[in-house]
């Protein structure tokens, strides 16, 4: 139990620094960094607090601490690709308005060139 704990401990430590190198080398925006930052922290805080692992345990009405433990690493991540899923959502809408207007635009600008040319 104890290793699984401390293998969480380091993924959780190198998730977060790496998350923060790629914010400072500008390779992630920085609201989209709060997701894994948060789930570092949170994930951290789950594998160094016992007393709130036994807690999370007996609340899901789980006999062991490690599967509790899967089941909520589990569920963290489900939650930080659900939210890029609506981010990713909502980028593909605003590429097909902007694909609209730039196409309302060029046609607007093909009628002036006409206009002009009569």
């Amino acid at each position: 139990m104890e290793r699984i704990l401390n293998l969480l401990t380091l993924f959780a430590l190198a998730m977060f620094i790496v998350t923060l190198t790629a914010l400072r080398r500008a390779h992630i925006r920085v609201e989209y960094s709060v997701s894994w930052l948060a789930a570092a922290v949170f994930l951290f805080i789950l594998s160094r607090s016992h007393t709130t692992l036994a807690w999370l345990t007996a609340s899901l009405g789980l006999s062991d601490p490690v599967l509790a433990l899967i089941i909520m690493v589990f569920c963290v991540f489900l939650v930080v690709f659900y939210r890029f899923s609506i981010i990713i959502s909502h980028l593909k809408d605003s590429n097909i308005a902007m694909a609209q207007r730039v196409a309302i635009l060029e046609y607007q600008i093909d009628s002036l060139h006409e206009q002009q040319s009569k």
